[in-house]
Parts: C-alpha cells; sequence; structure tokens
C-alpha cells in the first residue's frame, strides 16, 4: 500500500465516507485535511449506520485519525460527534485522534453572518449549509481567527477574542446584528477548552507522526466541482477540495503522496444552487433522488439529481492526476431502460468538452448525450465484475472511454460488504 489522497469528483456526496471505511484496515492512519462540518459521510457495517461531518472516517474501524489544519472546527459539534460515536461503541480517546492545533475554530457569530448573508442573497443563494464554514475561512485570510493553540494561553486567548470580535461586531452593527458579548463567548469556550486541547497536537509533531506510518489515507470533503477556484464559482465551498489541498492542509509535504483515487457516482447529484447541466426536473430525476435516498447527511435537503457528466468529470480528473477510480450508487440505475451520459456541451452553436468559468456560458449549455441500455435487474450483493450484467459492464466500460480512467471499485450498495474489488492492487 501506499499514502494516498480519497476525493470526490462531482459536487460531493459520492460515497467518500463508504469508501475511506472500507479501505482503512489497509491504512495506519486517516486524515482530513480541508472542509468543516458541512462535510457528510455516512457509513454502513454489520447492520449500523454511522453519520459523520467533521470526524474522519477512518475512527470507525479504530484508525488512528488526524483533522489536519486546513480543517476549520466547531469544537461544540466536535465534541458532540464525539460523544454520540463513543456512545455508539466507536472508541475515540487522544491516542487515536489528534486534531492539528494550528486548526481555526468556528464560533456562533460565524453561523450566524453565514445565515443573514444567505438570506440576504434572495434568488441568488449559493446554498450554503449555514455552519459557519465560509466566513471562518475568511477570518484565516483576514489573519484574525482564533486556533486551537491559542485556547492554551487564556491571556492569549482573551487578545484574540478582542480582536475577531471587534471586526465582527463591526460587520454586525452594519447588517442589524445584535453586538456579541465578548464574557458570554469567553465563557463558552472556556468551559470546554480543556477537552479539545486534550486531543490537540502541535502540527508539526502530527507531521511528524504520520511519517513514521507505512501508509496514510487522507480524506477529501465536498467534490472537486465545489473548489473555491476551480470550481462552479461563486457557488462553490469556501476551501480547496483538489488533492493538492492535502499538502497545505494534511500535515503532509508534497513528497509524500504516491496517487490520488477519485469516487464517481454513476450519475450525478447536487446540493443548494449553481449550474447543473444534466440535471433532470422530471420523473426520472425524481426516481434518481428516491431510489438513491438523495437526502443530504448534513443539511437534510433533497438532492439535485442528473445524468452522469462525463464532462464534468473528466475536468476534475485532468485538475487532480486522477489514475484510479471508484464508481459509486451503480446500484440505483438497476430498474432503468436507458441510461444517458453527457460527453459535451452545446453552448450556442459551439461544442465544448469541459463547463467554462463564464458564468452567462454555463446558463445556456446544452448538454450532448451518449444513450445506452439499462440492465433491469439487482445487482446488490454481487461480489465479481463479470457476475454483473452485461449491460451494467458496458455501462462501466462506457464511462471508462469516455472519462479515460480505470474504475478499480464498484459500490453495488451502502454497506461496506456490498464492493466489487475489480483491481486488488487498490487495496494492497
Amino acid at each position: 500500500m501506499s499514502n494516498i489522497v480519497i476525493m470526490g469528483l462531482q459536487w460531493g456526496d459520492e460515497g467518500k465516507g463508504k469508501l475511506v471505511d472500507f479501505l482503512s484496515n489497509s491504512f495506519d492512519a486517516v486524515v482530513r485535511f480541508q472542509g468543516g462540518h458541512n462535510a457528510g459521510h455516512t457509513i454502513k457495517s454489520k447492520g449500523k449506520t454511522y453519520k459523520l461531518s467533521i470526524l474522519p472516517s477512518g475512527l470507525i474501524q479504530n484508525k488512528y485519525s488526524v483533522i489536519g489544519s486546513g480543517v476549520v472546527v466547531d469544537p461544540f459539534t466536535l465534541l458532540k460527534e464525539i460523544k454520540t460515536l463513543q456512545k455508539a461503541g466507536i472508541n475515540i480517546t487522544p491516542n487515536n485522534l489528534n486534531i492539528a492545533d494550528n486548526c481555526s475554530l468556528i464560533f456562533s457569530f460565524h453561523k450566524d453572518l453565514d445565515a443573514l448573508l444567505e438570506s440576504n442573497k434572495g434568488e441568488k443563494k449559493i446554498g450554503t449549509t449555514g455552519r459557519g464554514i465560509g466566513p471562518a475561512y475568511e477570518d484565516i485570510v483576514g489573519r484574525r481567527s482564533i486556533r486551537i493553540c491559542d485556547l492554551m494561553n487564556e491571556d492569549i486567548l482573551s487578545e484574540r477574542l478582542k480582536n475577531i470580535l471587534y471586526f465582527h461586531n463591526i460587520l454586525r452593527a452594519g447588517l442589524g446584528l445584535d453586538k456579541v458579548s465578548f464574557n458570554l463567548i469567553l465563557k463558552e469556550i472556556l468551559d470546554i477548552k480543556d477537552e479539545i486541547i486534550s486531543y490537540s497536537k502541535d502540527s508539526f509533531d502530527i507531521t511528524r507522526k504520520l511519517s513514521s506510518k507505512k501508509n496514510v489515507m487522507f480524506e477529501g470533503a465536498q467534490g472537486a466541482l465545489l473548489d473555491v477556484t476551480n470550481g462552479t464559482y461563486p457557488f462553490v465551498t469556501s476551501s480547496h477540495t483538489l488533492s493538492s489541498s492535502a499538502f497545505v492542509g494534511g500535515c503532509t509535504p508534497m513528497s509524500s503522496i504516491d496517487k490520488t483515487i477519485g469516487i464517481l457516482k454513476a450519475y450525478t447529484t447536487r446540493v443548494g444552487s449553481g449550474p447543473f447541466p444534466t440535471e433532470l426536473n422530471d420523473e426520472v430525476g425524481n426516481f434518481l433522488k428516491l431510489e438513491g435516498a438523495e437526502i443530504g447527511t448534513v443539511t437534510g435537503r433533497d438532492r439535485r439529481c442528473g445524468w452522469f457528466d462525463a464532462a464534468l468529470v473528466k475536468k476534475a480528473i485532468t485538475l487532480s492526476s486522477i489514475k484510479s477510480v471508484v464508481l459509486t450508487k451503480l446500484d440505483v440505475l438497476d430498474k432503468m431502460d436507458k441510461i444517458k451520459i453527457c460527453t459535451s456541451y452545446d453552448i450556442d452553436g459551439k461544442i465544448y468538452d469541459y463547463l467554462p468559468n463564464r458564468i452567462d456560458l454555463q446558463n445556456i449549455v446544452k448538454p450532448i448525450y451518449e444513450e445506452v441500455a439499462g440492465w433491469k435487474s439487482s445487482i446488490r450483493n454481487i461480489k465479481k465484475i463479470e457476475d454483473l450484467p452485461e449491460n451494467a459492464i458496458k455501462y462501466i466500460r462506457k464511462i471508462e472511454e469516455i472519462c479515460g480512467i480505470n474504475i478499480d471499485i464498484i459500490s453495488t450498495g451502502p454497506d461496506r460488504s456490498e464492493t466489487i474489488v475489480v483491481n486488488p492492487e487498490v487495496i494492497k
């Protein structure tokens, strides 16, 4: 095995949690490297369901797990999630969970700002989860964020809190919000700081600890198409979701990563607003939503559904140097007569094999499709690719052909056991 990055190649919800859990036995450590508790990773194993938003999925299999420096942390949500999993029988201690001490914290005033700014956008809403992720990242760039290491000295914490509240209270006054109480916020964080600190570790110490591990998995959140720079801006998340961000937020040097595995859903989904060329606002889209249980783990919102978009995927594959791919939720298509794959776009008479960055062009794209026959039978619990229906294999090969990749693992259901390993080298 080697050090790998696991990342989604669409708009998130591709099934990263299941894959990380499935592969965890082959790894010594799992690292979350970006995002916050806006991620939603659902893991099903042995009749139990675990829902994670901030914790690395490797904890389910008791692997050494790290929340890297690129993650923004809501300390209250973190502790709640830890306690929920502990009650469910998952072992979580400072021995198997470390949080980089230079992680920036999310506070209630970040959530207030997130919610207000989103509500004021009207029909132009981004679709944010309202969990304060964006404002927290803005404070990092503005060099006013409070980091976990600041909790270790009350004088420094007080100074940093005064500084950040000076900015936020001026902003809140202009937006018609009440002033945030310094004493209230300070008391809230002091009440839990010792518990947070118990899991924290200097980021460079984590780097050295990870370097001593033979096999490390870096777990991405959201998906490539939500990258703050290269995604469908401004309808994106506030962090970098491509594989390269593992070097920045994963407490690891560039030389330590051996390869990136991308995850694809057998169709396309999206939560929130933004362009979606293959979206289906009809009975087929509704079928995919119901059959695929397409409801956000974190938000509880229905996901928008559409056909597989190879044009979008090819761009994500190129930007993150993907060589190996996992295909998930293939079983959702079991009952379909015909299945379409978008290969390119017609934009005002010109053919594009990628989605341009210009919003005006994104709004007028017409997908160009190839159609393949469905297989009309259940693939649940099939363990070998050769045992899949012929048309299911043809669909897989067509995706490989168009996207120029190899599909090495296929998910045929939500449970850990419902997985076909096409290329065993991936899990060795």
